[in-house]
This record gives structure tokens, sequence and C-alpha cells, in this order.
């Protein structure tokens, strides 16, 4: 009896041991891009179709860029062709899916039901998160709802030594603002490899010890036939091996791995060298510009902030409008939407106007946050008002740009043939109001009835229009600075070209001198140019090199009293004295995308940045 028990328990633990060993197989899928090119949605329908017909495999992960545009088209055919697999599958979005986002971010959530996802297979912890940027041009970022969600994960880790495998959209280096963040989360953790997107390539990566792997698009590009990765997890090792799917009568291949990792707990808990940060020096260097007080958010601010002179109004994407004293940063009342605001208020007197992503634009009393109207438009606003002689001018992503009564919100006329979606501020004069789209057009419409007095396009994609950055208007002329690296010069009047350049290579941020002489335009590489916004043919005036680096973000250009404030995607603040032509100081706040900043009287700013900084700065 006793040798038949130990036979037993011998054969039972070999059975738990072949059980316990068995391998985890998975298909790793990126960079869909579902929308464009035209063959992507047939690459992911092969896909699907090719996973459907392979056996052991236990799951499918999509790691961002589902979509090209964010559109709601483009989402709902991404789900309902992958509706079609057989096996469970996870997802999360990347910053094509973020940035260009007609629903402000909302869809992706509401269609695939998640963004972002922590579950087990066999011995593992399987983590992953999108990145951005959400609705604005900068490097990526893990939005700030994210972050904390990661912590709460990590959390959930704390005494175990569970293995993690960690998925991100963007790689966890510096071309992610906030990847330092999510690398010291996950060194808390027995975490052992890391995927990661976006770069369309299969590569071998390390985040500062984790191994990580950059998987290929999904799409075919120049070949026949697109293709994925499939990852084999057996006896520690993880292994990845490109899937190129069936066509037709021709059977799919899996080509032998390209890449093995050994999995394994790499103690991070314990000392290890240091691993570079973004640096504050710039701080030091100029210690003449402090905090008057500094807040963060616990969510990403992705719009300007106002102020009446008592309080500072900011929107964030957990869909709150904040008020702020100005005294002190103290909050005074919030005023909570039902989607994600991105919209940078604007004021008139007591009342405060701004939209959400719920659809609805909204009026608050600015000293108690109670809502005086709102209007319902039945689709998400990403855009910004305009409040000029007692009319609000706004666009949507429903097709339409609207002028309403500031008292009752009332609608006085519609557009309604605007291609693409709006986002920007507009601007006016006396005759015509001015917005662009992401239709690649900008319109001058007829400020009492809303008749399209004329359009201009530059005639290239929609990632070139003139949408994201704010029309400058002045003179009698209009300023555009559009993503193609051109600044274009029209008549206000009839939408005639006076000069287009190329020479100053900005992307969409641009502002106007207090009194109106220049342009100035925010080039991609450390300089300032001013240009006269009154020749008949491009007239550089002076130039400043700022030395802020490489930088793409579309917040505007401000000038106060007789300085210009410069936003930068790396969260630093520059200060140029206009009399002096240099940089008068720089202040870093954060090392993300600053918005829209708002000079107040005397030497004091406020500004807000991407990843939930808000602060009043005193030089």
């Amino acid at each position: 009896m006793r040798f038949r028990g130990l036979s037993f328990l011998i054969c039972f633990g070999w059975f738990c041991t072949v059980a316990v060993g068995q391998p985890i197989r998975f298909a790793f899928v990126t960079d869909t891009h579902v929308g464009a090119p035209e063959t992507a949605a047939e690459d992911l329908r092969r896909t699907v179709a090719d996973i459907n017909a392979l056996p052991n495999i236990d799951f499918v992960v999509f790691t961002g860029d589902v979509t090209d545009f964010g559109t709601e088209e483009e989402l709902t055919t991404a789900k309902r062709i992958m509706d079609g697999l057989t096996r469970k599958w996870y997802i999360f979005p990347g910053n094509h899916d973020t940035k260009w986002s007609e629903n402000g971010c909302n869809r992706f959530r509401e269609v695939f039901g998640a963004e972002r996802f922590a579950f087990d297979f066999g011995k593992y912890r399987f983590i992953g998160c999108g990145s951005g940027p959400n609705m604005r041009m900068s490097p990526g970022l893990v939005a700030r709802e994210d972050v904390l969600w990661l912590r709460a994960e990590v959390e959930k880790l704390r005494g175990t030594d569970r293995p993690v495998i960690f998925m991100n959209h963007y790689p966890l280096d510096d071309a992610l603002a906030n990847w330092y963040l999510l690398t010291d989360e996950l060194k808390k953790t027995n975490v052992q490899a890391a995927l990661c997107g976006h770069g369309h390539a299969n590569k071998a990566m390390n985040y500062e010890g984790i191994p990580a792997t950059m998987g290929r698009s999904n799409l075919r590009a120049k070949d026949a036939v697109g293709g994925y990765n499939l990852v084999t997890i057996r006896n520690d090792t993880m292994t990845f091996a490109v899937r190129t799917p069936t066509v037709g009568a021709q059977a799919g291949q899996t080509a032998l791995p390209w890449r093995t990792i050994v999995l394994e707990n790499h103690r991070f808990g314990q000392a290890s060298k240091p691993y570079p940060r973004p640096s504050y020096a710039v701080n030091e260097q100029y210690p003449q510009v402090q905090a008057v007080w500094e807040k963060q958010d616990s969510s990403d601010v992705g719009a300007g902030i106002v102020s009446d002179g008592t309080y500072a109004f900011y929107p964030n994407t957990n869909g709150n409008l904040v008020a702020l004293s100005l005294a002190d940063g103290s909050v005074k009342w919030r005023f909570q939407t039902g989607g994600k605001v991105y919209s940078t208020p604007a004021l008139h007197k007591n009342r405060l106007v701004f939209a959400s992503t719920d659809g609805t634009i909204y009026c608050l009393d600015t000293r108690t946050g109670r809502q005086r109207w709102a209007r319902k438009t039945g689709k998400a606003i990403v855009a910004s008002p305009l409040i000029d002689r007692k009319t609000v001018y706004i666009g949507s992503s429903e097709g339409k740009f609207r002028a309403l009564a500031l008292k009752n919100g009332a609608e006085q006329w519609t557009f309604d043939k605007v291609n693409g979606f709006i986002e920007s501020i507009p601007v006016a004069d006396k005759d015509r109001v001015y917005v662009g789209s992401w239709g690649s057009t900008l319109y001058a419409l007829n400020r009492q009835t809303g008749a399209l007095d004329w359009s201009w396009t530059n005639g290239k994609s929609r990632n070139f229009s003139p949408a994201a950055g704010t029309p400058q208007i002045v003179g009698g002329r209009i300023f555009l600075q559009t993503p193609d690296r051109t600044v274009t010069a029209l008549d206000a009047q009839t939408g005639r070209e006076i000069w287009k350049s190329n020479k100053h290579k900005g992307f969409e941020s641009s502002g106007l001198s207090e009194d109106g002489s220049l342009v100035y335009v925010k080039c991609m590489n450390d300089t300032l140019w001013a240009l006269s916004t009154r020749s008949a043919q491009l007239q550089p005036e002076w130039f400043v090199n700022c030395r802020y680096g490489y930088e793409i973000s579309p917040s505007p250009v401000t000038e106060r009293g007789g300085y210009i404030f410069i936003p930068t995607d790396d969260g630093a603040v520059y200060a140029v004295d206009r009399q002096t032509r240099q940089v008068a100081w720089a202040h870093k706040l954060s090392n993300a995308m600053v918005n829209r900043i708002w000079p107040l009287n005397g030497r004091e700013v406020l500004v807000t940045t991407m990843d939930g900084k808000v602060a009043r700065l005193r030089f």
C-alpha cells in the first residue's frame, strides 16, 4: 500500500510539473492603423483569420495604433474585425488613436470596453496600458490616470514574487515623456520583460535592465502580405517569431525565432546603477523664477488656463472644470461634465464658457460654478470657444461651427459644411470669424449670418491641416502655421495668399506681438523668429536662439509686458525679453507639454502641463 501511494504521489507530481510547464503562446499584434493605408483593414482581417486557424494560441494582444486617426468609423471597423477572433484578446490605444481623436479619446474605451489590461496567465501577470499624447502633438505620454492605475496594480503585487510582463505602445525610453515613472514603478515588481509597438519594426531593446521587444507593424507596407509576432513562453524563456498569414492558397508561414529572452528575476529592488532622468538644472540657472504655488492634478490637463484676476480656471481629462484661488491655488469649486475636457475656457465678465467631449457647450458662473446654460450638440467637442461681442463661436466634431448667444446659449447660426473636425480656437474681426479644421481647410464665415465668404486649403493630407494651431489675425491679414512646416499669410477679405514660406520650420505654434507688428513663429529647433505682419512679402525681423531643443507642441506663443512666453513640449517655459532679444529666463515644471500660457498683470504667469501640473510663476 505504501508503494502504491508513493507511486501515485510520484505520478501526480509528474503530472503537475507537466501542467505547470505547459508553454504559453500568444499573438502579438501592433500598429494595425485601420483607416490608412487602404489595405490596413484587409491586413487585419487576414491576421484574425490566421490566428483563428492556428492551434494552441492562448490569447492575443493589440499594443496600440489600432487606427490611423481615431475616428468613429475607424474604431468601429477595427472592432468589427477583431470580434471575429475566437481567442481572448486584450487591447490598448496608441498615439494615432488619441492624438487626432475627434471624440476626445472617449470612444476607444466605449468601443473596445477597455483601454488598459491586467490579467494572469500561468504564473505570469500581464499588465498593459496605452500612451498618447492625447489630443496634442508632443512626445509620447502615458496619461496621468494610467500612471496612477499602474501604481495601484504594482501595489497589488506587493509582497509577491509573481513574474510580470509589461506592455505599452511606446518604448519605455525618453521618446515617452514620463517613461521613468513607469520604469520606476515596474522595478518594484518582478518585471521580467516588456513589449511595445510604435516603431513598425522588430527590434530588440532594453529598458534600464528590463529586456524589451518592439514588434513589427501588422501592415504589409511594401510587402505582399502583412504579419505579426507569435510569442512563446516555455521553461522561463520567451521567443518571438514572425508569422505571415495565410493568403488564398498560399499557406501562412512562421519564421524561425528572431528574438529570445531569458525570463528571470532581475532583483531591481536591490541597489543598481543610476539611470538618466529629466534635468531641472535650468531652474538653478534662473533662480529669479519661483512658484507662488504649484499643484498636481490627478489627471491630464490638455488645455490652457485662464484667470479673471480672482480665480484661475482650467479643465482636465477627468471631465472637470476646476476653479482655483489665484492667491494660493486652493480649489474653490469643481464642475463635473460627462466627458474629458480639452477646451480652453473663454471668459467674459462673470461668465465662463467651455465645451466637453460629452457633446455639450457649458456656460458657468465664475464665482459659484453654477451652470447658467448648456447647449447639447450630440457629438464630442474638442474645440475651444471664442467670446466676441456677446457671441460665443465654437466648432465641434460633427462638421459644424456655431454662433451662440452668450446670454442664454441660443443658436444664432450654424455652418454645417466643415470638412473634418475642429480643434482650435477661432479668431474674428468685424466682418468674419476664421477657423481651421482637420479637413485641410481654413474657413472664413460671415459673422452675422454664418455664410461661407471664402475657404483656403493647402491641398495636403489631413495630417497637415491648419487645425491645431490658432490663426493669427492683424491688419486685415491671417497668419497660419501648419504642420507641413509652412507659414502662410492670407488676405482676410478674400483668402488670397500674400506670401508663403517654409524657411522658418515651425510646426503649429505661433503668436502675435502686443502691438501687432510681428508674428512669432516657434521653430522646431531652438529658435523663435519674429516676422513682419505688414510687408508685401516674407520679411524676417529678428530671431532668438532659445536653445530649447527639438520642439513640436502646438501651444501658442504669447507676449505681455515686453516678454514673449514660449511653451515647449518638455515642460519648460522660456521668456524672451523683446527689447534685448535675449532669453530672460526659463523654468521647467515637468517633462510634459506646456499648454497655452496665461500672463497675469505684473511679472507672473499661469501655466498648465499635459501631465497635470498647474502653477503660478513669479519672475
